[in-house]
């Protein structure tokens, strides 16, 4: 009961914000009484919490088993993209900015691990890269990945990209673009051209 709970909480919470979902309107999308929730979580911000972990896991697992492919690393850059995006749901109600203004000791827990999981992915990606020749050799991994991390947190500031004007998907699409152009070599442009031109429908 607990993990179906959590997870028609982690659905709503994604779809409506931190903030806007009740423990009422948990409880009625379960099928439950709220006194059955209370029962294994003591508040919403326990509820809340463990939310954001359960998702922390998903995602997390999500990325590890791309990663153990060991695809090209710009094919894997968008591949981890789409999965975010399935998983997060486009992030249409803005939950990070919720979650950090009404939650703000959870984001920052939350935020401390999605660095280092980020950032490891991305150092790894991008040395593997620089083997393929499809990045520079030149490239600092920690600096990028540092870098990569923080941009990606900035596309999710609703105050500087409004939903009303910059969809989530559209933000991811010209970041990554930015990014894979300021890496990569002569092949690595071609490479990423070549993707682009071939899935430019599905991204």
């Amino acid at each position: 009961m607990k993990q179906d709970i959590l997870k028609t909480a982690v659905d709503l919470f994604l779809t409506y914000g931190f903030k806007s979902v009740t423990m009422d309107d948990i409880a009625n999308a379960q099928g439950i009484s709220k006194k059955t929730i209370y029962q294994y979580f003591e508040n919403k911000t326990v509820l809340v919490e463990e939310s954001v972990m359960l998702l922390f896991q998903i995602i997390s697992t999500g990325i590890e088993e791309i990663r153990t492919q060991e695809k090209n690393p710009i094919e894997e850059i968008y591949e981890i993209k789409q999965f975010l995006m399935k998983n997060l749901k486009d992030e249409k109600s803005s939950p990070q900015y919720q979650l950090e203004k009404y939650y703000p000791k959870i984001f920052h827990n939350i935020k401390e691990k999605q660095m280092c999981v980020m950032e490891d992915c991305v150092g790894c990606n991008i040395e593997r890269g620089k083997k393929m020749g499809l990045f520079r050799e030149d490239l600092n991994s920690d600096f990028i990945s540092k870098i990569y991390f923080n941009c990606m947190m900035a596309l999710k500031d609703k105050s500087l990209f409004p939903l009303e004007h910059f969809s989530m998907r559209m933000l991811m699409n010209n970041y990554l673009e930015y990014h894979l152009r300021g890496i990569c070599t002569s092949k690595g442009l071609e490479h990423l051209n070549n993707y682009l031109q071939i899935n430019q429908n599905n991204n």
